[in-house]
């Protein structure tokens, strides 16, 4: 009876995925940036206070998950005035919506160090499901013996599909600045023991 029953638990063991390593945003080496057309060139920023938790299953890449979190006053554009502007009521209301969030869903290989990650993205509380194409990197040590980790993504947003309305018309034609909006985010994350 005793051997049956370390038999079950042993194969209870077996069937159970290995647990995932939690790893915590490098701020120092990581960014979110973005780039919007502002009529004929284009205005890049980025958001200088964000985080993201990402628990990392190396047998089961699906299984993993990650959350992360930018402050919206955090935006910078290298231009007082326009950051004011962008943290008004026009753009993202800041002292209303304080917080850019993005809580990962679910994680679909789609091809070599390529995954699709599907989430409910936050923006002046408007939540969107959408699906961000993300690159991993590769896992390395650093010269501290601390586990490190990889990843990138580039997508386009609609600023519309937020409530980030606001625009002006030009008197050729056309608008002062685009509805899509280029993303880009690099994470560096360091494994918590």
């Amino acid at each position: 009876m005793k051997h049956v029953r370390f038999l079950l638990i042993a194969a209870l063991f077996a069937a159970t995925p290995l647990l995932a390593e939690s790893f915590k945003i490098d701020k120092a080496h990581s960014q979110a940036e973005f780039k919007v057309r502002h009529m004929m060139s284009s205005v890049t920023g980025r958001f200088n206070d964000f985080d993201a938790t990402i628990d990392l299953n190396r047998a089961n890449p699906a299984a993993s998950k990650v959350d992360f979190t930018i402050q919206a006053a955090s935006i910078n554009t290298a231009n007082e005035n326009r950051d004011k502007h962008l943290r008004s009521a026009d753009f993202f209301e800041v002292e209303k919506y304080p917080t850019i969030t993005f809580k990962g869903t679910k994680i679909a290989p789609a091809g070599k160090d390529r995954f699709d990650v599907t989430g409910n993205l936050t923006i002046r509380g408007v939540t969107k499901e959408v699906t961000l194409p993300v690159t991993f990197l590769g896992f390395a040590k650093d010269p501290w013996g601390k586990e490190r980790a990889g990843f990138e993504l580039e997508t386009t947003l609609n600023r519309k599909d937020y409530g980030l309305n606001w625009n002006k018309a030009l008197d050729q034609g056309g608008f002062l600045l685009a509805d899509e909006v280029k993303i880009m985010i690099a994470i560096e994350a360091v494994q918590e023991k």
